[in-house]
């Protein structure tokens, strides 16, 4: 069975996660992890220090050796909110693919919050009711309203702990006027969380990443006494179950941990040397968050971004995983979020998709496109015309700019990058290798992309006269050529023939065989 790396490359830390395929399950083989704070000169310069890439590319370089180890199929390397936000992130993309072979994806804030929240709920049963998932990372903090084991809303905030560290406090203990500077900041970030995602009624809050594993221990300790750096040096943690953290002891830990010193800090059990250094924008992130959203605590979860990566991988090679048709679903919602979004009548493209489908079934000994194409086609054939939205006028150009820069939860930026692309030759303009739009699709898939953007004109040629019936389709494939027989409707079929046969010539341009038309 194969074996996956997942690799998150984070504003504040590097983690690796090896995961072999068992009975349509993940076993994981291998985990690792190393702090190197690659976001701290982002957000303070715009850039990543050459130290912060030096020590990255070293934490890359140990991995690279346990996946070799491990002899993985398949490696996923993403980055997030300090890629993101550096000028000089396409120089560290390089050093990285120099030095691994690697090829990094920049995620967007959403993707990630998706990703993470797809590790959550195909692992975790108690998540798959109606819950919030709050990750705090380095650079970024993504809250997920989820219900089902759907995403219903979700927002991604600039409040990661190495963020807020690096652009509000600056000296230790933090100055007082630096900590209320902070505050409003949170508070105007948790004003736009809160338009988007109201204030939900859950039953259960769900918090990821070393911080909020962090405040779940020491705030443990806030209601046993007072807090200094003997006590609590004395205590031992107890780890009984899952850890959790309620409301009151998470805001009471985050007023005294702004007026400690590091050393303190670092004292507090739970927190330790590396964490102590960021953790008090993070503890008041919290803090403020579970107060203004009327929340009772949290409870910590250990899963992640690499595990939602993982799962991904799974879903898109084992067709029998459970996780396969939840991430088929959100990306079919996705679609139609884009649809719903951009005006568009679903009575009126839903037979271009029927008909793509078809086509791409029953030509499958003509064409040599992937199974994946067949959802990238019924993805095109639903958004083929979101671009008149912009203007009628160049619509194509419009759509495919559309596709290629929306957030569409479950389809990668290259993903995006294919749909976008045979969406946009429908028009006179056939795709050609040095265009703008085709050098954003990986070579090898140029020619699969000319064979589906083939598929889709024809499907959208059969539907000419949307006031009539839906054209019926026979076609019959032929060692040399291709016959498609058009069963008319109610207006007939005479306009769609004609619009069918326009097409030949470049059907034979792409297939090497011949097409007729026949209306029965």
């Amino acid at each position: 069975m194969p074996t996956f790396a997942a690799i998150d490359i984070g504003s504040n830390s590097c983690r690796l996660k090896i995961a072999s395929v068992q009975m349509h399950r993940l076993k994981t083989l291998h985990e690792d992890r190393e702090v190197t704070r690659l976001g701290e000169s982002v957000f303070q310069t715009g850039v990543i220090s050459p130290e912060a890439m030096a020590a990255t590319i070293r934490a890359l370089r140990r991995f690279h050796k346990a996946v070799q180890q491990h002899v993985v199929d398949k490696v996923r390397v993403v980055a997030t909110s300090a890629m993101r936000d550096a000028r000089n992130a396409d120089a560290f993309t390089e050093w990285v693919k120099s030095a691994t072979g690697w090829d990094v994806e920049v995620i967007s804030g959403l993707e990630e919050g998706r990703l993470i929240h797809l590790g959550v709920v195909t692992h975790e049963v108690g998540a798959r009711g109606k819950c919030l998932l709050i990750d705090l990372g380095g650079g970024s903090c993504e809250v997920t309203l989820s219900d089902g084991g759907r995403i219903k809303s979700m927002v991604s905030l600039p409040l990661g702990a190495v963020r807020l560290q690096e652009q509000f406090l600056q000296v230790d203990p933090p100055a007082k006027a630096d900590v209320a500077r902070l505050k409003q900041f949170i508070e105007r970030e948790l004003r736009r969380a809160e338009k988007k995602l109201g204030v939900p009624r859950v039953g259960l809050v769900v918090a990821t990443s070393g911080t909020a594993a962090a405040l779940a221990e020491a705030s443990g300790h806030v209601r046993k006494g007072p807090i200094g750096k003997k006590s609590l040096a004395k205590k031992r943690v107890e780890r009984v179950g899952a850890l959790t953290a309620d409301t009151p002891d998470v805001r009471k830990l985050a007023e005294r941990l702004t007026k400690m010193t590091n050393a303190e800090r670092e004292a507090v059990p739970g927190i330790g040397p590396r964490r102590s250094e960021i953790i008090i924008g993070g503890a008041l992130v919290y803090a403020n968050l579970l107060d203004r959203m009327g929340l009772k605590g949290f409870r910590y979860s250990p899963l992640g971004l690499r595990d939602g990566m993982l799962a991904q991988m799974l879903g898109e090679v084992d067709l029998r995983a459970s996780v396969h048709q939840k991430i088929e679903s959100e990306r079919w919602a996705g679609v139609l979020e884009v649809c719903r979004r951009y005006g568009i009548e679903l009575r009126n493209v839903e037979p271009v998709r029927a008909h793509v489908v078809q086509l791409f079934d029953a030509l499958a000994g003509v064409h040599s496109l992937p199974e994946e194409y067949r959802l990238w086609l019924e993805a095109a054939a639903m958004m083929h015309d979101v671009g008149k939205f912009m203007n009628h006028q160049g619509h194509y150009r419009h759509t495919q700019y559309i596709i290629a820069n929306s957030e569409i939860f479950g389809f990668s930026p290259g993903q995006r990058a294919i749909v976008s692309a045979i969406s946009r030759y429908l028009g006179k303009t056939r795709p050609e290798a040095m265009d703008r739009v085709m050098r954003s699709v990986p070579l090898e898939e140029h020619g699969h992309v000319m064979q589906a953007v083939v598929l889709l004109r024809l499907a959208v040629a059969l539907n000419q006269d949307r006031a009539s019936a839906v054209v019926q389709m026979r076609p019959h494939v032929y060692p040399k050529r291709v016959l498609m027989e058009l069963v008319p409707g109610r207006g007939g079929a005479e306009l769609e023939a004609w619009a069918v046969k326009k097409e030949a010539g470049y059907f034979r341009e792409v297939f090497r065989r011949e097409l007729f038309v026949e209306v029965a």
